[in-house]
């Protein structure tokens, strides 16, 4: 029994640096400090900048139901200024854990639409 939790642990370690390692790779190609994806509300900022929203929009993270929307939101503008399609940007909303590590070690380059 023991064993089982000690993997479900490592696992979930596991799973949270790749995780890290992947936002730290898309905030170096989006031109933006890597050590940022690790700093708590900052790093909401930094990825409202990537897919160019406003800075306020973390309000909007802030209340319920809709902040669901604006992280679908905000996924799509990502993967936009990446030159991916809106349907990875859902994926990026939905399943950061394999789309991120896409995006960050992939052939995307930052390109932000105006």
């Amino acid at each position: 029994m023991g064993f089982f939790w000690l993997f479900v642990v490592l696992f979930f370690v596991a799973l949270g640096v790749l995780i890290i390692a992947s936002f730290w790779v898309v905030f170096t190609k989006a031109g933006q400090p890597g050590w940022a994806c690790i700093v708590p509300f900052y790093n909401i900022i930094v990825l409202l900048q990537i897919a160019g929203k406003p800075v306020w929009w973390i309000l909007l993270l802030m209340i319920p139901i809709v902040n669901i929307v604006i992280a679908i939101m905000v996924a799509i503008a990502v993967a936009t200024n990446f030159g991916k399609s809106d349907g990875f940007g859902i994926g990026l909303a939905l399943l950061p854990m394999f789309f991120y590590p896409m995006l960050a070690w992939g052939d995307a380059q930052y390109r932000p639409v105006a």
